[in-house]
């Protein structure tokens, strides 16, 4: 069983099956399929979602986590580790969907540095990588934010929703600029509740 990840704003719970109830209404107020390969816009399509996480788990290439939202005590959404590389020590966050509710109110970047802390702190990873739709300027400015640096892109790597062949951009951190951007990015911010 994987860790929670909590602080005072939000709480990241290990993701279960069972989850897909409480995620299903915010699944209906978003689109997935827009910008990534994943499509949630169906019971059964969020289902599948869902497996393809939990079996990745089993597996030790992610970890899957159910997003609370503290200030409110309520489910919204789930993002994960994922695309782990034990031998070369690197991983992606990303698989990321929170409600509209709370976009924009500060909690994907309380969100991202427990995240990010737990993957240079406690899983003593040596990168965090991020890749983003070249044409989502919101997810691409909240990354920047982090810290994150822009390695490079690559072109129409992916086919998104009507067949569209998305160009992913990729951002990382080292564990050597954790140290750094932590104090500077996320300063005042705990990892603890």
């Amino acid at each position: 069983m994987h860790t929670v990840l909590e602080n005072s704003r939000v709480k990241l719970v290990p993701l279960e099956m069972k989850h897909w109830q409480v995620l299903w209404p915010i699944a209906t107020q978003i689109d997935l399929h827009a910008y990534g390969t994943n499509d949630v816009s169906t019971v059964e399509k969020l289902k599948d979602y869902l497996h393809v996480a939990l079996k990745e788990a089993q597996h030790q290439k992610s970890i899957p986590y159910l997003i609370y939202d503290r200030s409110t005590n309520t489910v919204v959404g789930c993002t994960r580790f994922g695309n782990m590389d034990f031998k070369n020590k690197t991983l992606h966050i990303g698989w990321t969907w929170i409600s509209p509710l709370v976009q924009g109110t500060g909690l994907n970047h309380q969100m991202k540095f427990l995240m990010l802390a737990h993957a240079f702190e406690t899983l003593q990873f040596y990168k965090v990588e991020f890749r983003i739709d070249e044409r989502n300027i919101a997810s691409r400015k909240a990354v920047e934010k982090l810290g994150a640096r822009l390695e490079g892109i690559l072109r129409q790597n992916l086919i998104v929703k009507n067949g569209f062949r998305r160009s992913s951009c990729c951002y990382g951190i080292l564990k050597e600029e954790w140290a750094v951007l932590k104090a500077s990015k996320f300063k005042g911010l705990d990892s603890k509740v």
